[in-house]
């Protein structure tokens, strides 16, 4: 993990993907995480290789682990690839 990617910038990006984001949240759990009939879903951590969701499937909750395309440099990076993602995943829904 890259110094970088500190627990407080792990939380910091879930707060607000949890808080501002909750549907592309959902999305990434579909799309990327295979989980169909999600209901909702939270984000736990993000680290330079993946981040860790949880998914309501059915009242269960369901881990979720989603690995990046990219080994993630910084906070920036994890910016980009979570807007890109969540087009990507926009895309992979509709189809």
């Amino acid at each position: 993990m890259s110094d970088y990617f500190s627990p407080e910038i792990s939380s910091r990006i879930c707060t607000h993907m949890n808080d501002d984001h909750a549907n592309a949240v959902v999305l990434y759990a579909q799309a990327f995480g295979g989980v169909t009939d999600v209901t909702s879903a939270k984000m736990l951590s993000i680290d330079s290789q993946g981040m860790n969701l949880t998914a309501e499937v059915n009242q269960q909750t369901v881990p979720v682990r989603i690995q990046f395309d990219h080994i993630l440099v910084d906070s920036e990076d994890a910016h980009q690839t979570l807007i890109a993602m969540v087009k990507q995943a926009r895309f992979k829904i509709k189809s």
